[in-house]
């Protein structure tokens, strides 16, 4: 059974539950090794772990999904690692192309409805690991990847559970709730940081050639506009709309056939509220863990002067029902 969340004393705000982790633990403290994994497509996958992984049936591993233009020095990718390594988990974060600071093989890049990457690290890590447990989590944009592939998957999927966090369900309806209000500077930020990642694989003239221009009018200008010149073209998508209608996971929410948690507060300024799924939009084995407040991956608990992150504790009890 997994506890409420009730915010913190002093972190009521949807804003300052987004980004008080950013200012509380603003340094990475868990050690990892990278592994280079080479896609059938000839590019590559970073995947980080804080120790060997073994095959062990007692120790399940769990793969981390992180955001967009995250890493495994994302704050909450740290404190999930520190948790689950707590209680005996195995962990590995898999960085999605071009993130972690370093640029990828290939022009494409990564997006809000790429399940077929995790899909086939996942599958690497059940050949190399047969008798141990598979689980994943998911946040914000990789919480979308990974509830996608579950229902793509179904009864297929390798995982024994999973948990998504903050995930933007629906693309149409984030895009338009990210350029509204407050969240806009969210957006900026973002897309600030998709600019100089994006920027720094174009200083390769021959990578250059073969993207779209950064350098076009509005490109940066918001969300919609970035997904419709350079992620819907890169990717194979007819558009910006087509993009968002065949990446988005809400749809396939009905098809999840493997236990999954799904952590949703309705103030995350990243998510129209109208998209949040209620009992009836989601097959029997989601859990649907709602709350009105927690912002976007926040969900810190406790007080301001003594934060409890919430996510840290009711995921490994989630996931620790099914090893």
């Amino acid at each position: 059974m997994i506890s409420p969340f009730t915010p913190a004393i002093g972190l009521g705000n949807c804003h300052l539950q987004t980004i008080f982790s950013r200012f509380h633990r603003p340094e990475p403290w868990i050690r990892t090794q990278c592994q280079w994994l080479d896609t059938p497509d000839g590019d590559r996958l970073a995947l980080h772990t804080p120790a060997q992984l073994v095959d062990d049936p007692a120790r399940p591993l769990v793969l981390i999904l992180h955001g967009l233009e995250g890493s495994v020095e994302s704050p909450y990718a740290q404190g999930l690692m520190h948790s689950l390594l707590a209680l005996s988990f195995q962990v590995a974060v898999m960085h999605f192309r071009g993130c972690g600071g370093i640029p990828n093989l290939l022009p494409r890049a990564y997006h809000s409805g790429d399940s077929e990457d995790p899909r086939w690290v996942a599958m690497q890590l059940r050949n190399r690991y047969p008798s141990t447990p598979l689980m994943a989590v998911g946040y914000s944009l990789g919480g979308n990847v990974l509830l996608k592939w579950l229902g793509e998957d179904g009864e297929g999927s390798p995982l024994t559970a999973a948990v998504s966090v903050s995930a933007p369900l629906d693309l149409h309806l984030s895009s338009r709730r990210m350029n509204s209000g407050f969240s806009r500077v969210y957006q900026k930020h973002l897309l600030d940081s998709l600019r100089e990642s994006l920027s720094r694989k174009a200083l390769d003239p021959e990578m250059a050639r073969q993207m779209p221009p950064l350098n076009a009018p509005h490109v940066f200008s918001n969300f919609r506009h970035f997904d419709d010149h350079f992620t819907a073209p890169l990717h194979g998508f007819s558009g910006v709309d087509d993009y968002y209608t065949r990446a988005s996971s809400r749809p396939l929410l009905r098809k999840v056939a493997k236990p999954t948690l799904l952590i949703h507060a309705i103030d995350d300024p990243f998510v129209c509220p109208s998209a949040v799924p209620g009992p009836s939009d989601v097959s029997d084995q989601v859990t649907l863990a709602i709350s009105q407040r927690g912002g976007h991956v926040g969900f810190i608990s406790g007080a301001l002067w003594k934060p409890h992150y919430w996510l840290e504790s009711a995921i490994p009890d989630f996931l620790s029902q099914f090893r």
